[in-house]
């Protein structure tokens, strides 16, 4: 009988884990949420006797923005566009001063589009301010490209 015990037990601590797979990852996104999914889904080793406690991850409330954030963050994603290589080659004063002056830029061209009717002078002289902080800026790119963000702000007014 002693050793019927100690089979008893040691099948009872035996711990029987599924055969490996490799995964066919065919995307990134499909990696990640596997990753996600797999700690959720991980097997449970648990000793005769023991209790695991349940624990589920809190759900992430979604953060709803005003009509006027999501303008603004789309005003602030046409200004900065085709600007990531010039922003970088700036020195530090450069950069936080051009940043700076684009968070007020965004800001006013913003409360612009508020208003029953665009004045898209004043949205081009806005642009056209900003970039001029650009050291050795052309002046035909900055006259372009003001004019090309200006059509896109001025298109995404009847988004929002």
């Amino acid at each position: 009988m002693a050793g019927e015990k100690k089979l008893e037990t040691s099948r009872r601590e035996k711990i029987i884990l599924p055969p490996h797979r490799p995964e066919k990852i065919t995307s990134p996104e499909t990696k990640a949420e596997r990753l996600s999914g797999a700690s959720e889904k991980a097997p449970e080793i648990l000793k005769a006797g023991e209790a695991v406690a349940a624990t589920k991850p809190h759900p992430v409330t979604p953060v709803v923005l005003s009509y006027q954030e999501q303008r603004a963050q789309a005003i602030d994603a046409i200004l900065a566009e085709g600007l990531h290589e010039i922003y970088l080659k700036m020195d530090v004063k450069s950069q936080s001063e051009f940043k700076k002056r684009g968070e007020e830029t965004v800001r006013k061209i913003n409360a612009l589009l508020d208003k029953t009717k665009v004045q898209a002078n004043k949205i081009i002289n806005l642009i056209r301010a900003w970039l001029k902080l650009i050291p050795g800026i052309n002046h035909f790119f900055l006259e372009q490209e003001a004019k090309i963000k200006t059509d896109k702000i001025i298109r995404i007014k009847d988004n929002f």
